[in-house]
């Protein structure tokens, strides 16, 4: 399989890549700037350029057959600072990717999407995919405007396409600025001997999925021919109070953050329904949430040597 990561040289497009290469795939990898915390690797066409430069991007698939669509200008917590930008970033520029795909020889295309948003405030738990969607950030409605516009290229076009729903990745070479990956940017501040900022009363549930568990999913996801749409976590859900405990266990230190008032787009509780993956793609994750944050404690350690 030819495959193109969008985004490869990212946090997620960084371990598909190193997946899909263990698996014996050939691999492009299309993104802005090159990876953060290590060196090109030697079996990687790398094509680097924003994703607005098309003529660019069309160069790209020339050869592919199975497209990977990681790229996101916005996160949740800054999508509805400008809603505009938002929606011609992503949502426009992913039309636009999606007309160079119906004319080129690529076959499919492999979307991540946002479990921890498209559904906004959940009904029931743990969420299936056939919930409702009622995103409260726009960073959820251009994601769910994006998976409409897959299903329409595969119902005029017939390009097969499959929409990964994730939760909360979190593992080695995820950057720690702040604004995304609480385990990573708790780990950053408690390395540097900083205090940790919790949101609200630490009561908010997500679903964290190990980066490795995920990439090996998206791998598996890439060769099938399943069409539709699918949740991708562990499973299971684990408080931010929690992950402060698991935290103080893994560093070996009594970890008291500090707490801050919450923020009105943080839905309570987000734990996805994940037995549609795990029957579609003979997939289950491995790495438990203690072994996880242990190997990503690690990692991050090791950056500061």
């Amino acid at each position: 399989m030819k495959a193109l990561v969008l985004g490869g040289n990212g946090f997620i497009g960084s371990h598909i890549v190193d997946h899909l290469l263990a698996q014996g795939h050939s691999v492009r990898v299309f993104d802005r700037g090159v990876e953060k915390f290590r060196a090109p690797l030697t079996q990687v066409d790398y094509r680097l350029s924003p994703f607005d430069d098309v003529p660019a991007l069309a160069e790209a698939l020339e050869g592919i057959d199975v497209v990977y669509h990681l790229i996101s200008t916005t996160v949740p917590s800054t999508s509805n600072k400008d809603p505009v930008y938002d929606t011609e970033s992503n949502l426009v520029g992913t039309i636009k990717l999606l007309n160079l795909v119906r004319d080129s020889s690529v076959s499919r295309i492999v979307y991540l999407s946002s479990g921890g948003t498209v559904y906004g405030i959940p009904e029931h738990s743990p969420i299936s995919e056939s919930h409702p969607l009622r995103p409260i950030c726009s960073y959820g409605v251009v994601k769910v405007a994006v998976e409409n516009y897959l299903q329409m290229y595969h119902h005029l076009y017939g390009i097969e396409y499959a929409v990964l729903r994730v939760s909360n990745p979190y593992g080695e070479r995820q950057g720690h600025a702040g604004v995304q990956g609480v385990i990573g940017t708790f780990m950053a501040k408690v390395v540097a001997g900083e205090s940790i900022e919790v949101w609200g009363d630490g009561s908010v549930v997500r679903d964290f999925i190990y980066i490795k568990d995920l990439a090996k999913l998206c791998e598996k996801v890439g060769h099938s021919h399943a069409i539709g749409v699918f949740n991708a976590g562990s499973g299971q859900g684990c408080s931010i109070q929690e992950i402060v405990a698991t935290l103080s266990t893994v560093t070996e230190q009594n970890i008291q953050p500090k707490y801050s008032l919450g923020r009105s787009y943080d839905v309570p509780k987000v734990v996805l329904n994940i037995a549609k993956a795990k029957g579609e793609f003979e997939w289950n994750p491995e790495i438990s949430l203690l072994d996880g944050m242990a190997k990503t404690w690690g990692w991050v350690r090791a950056q500061v040597k």
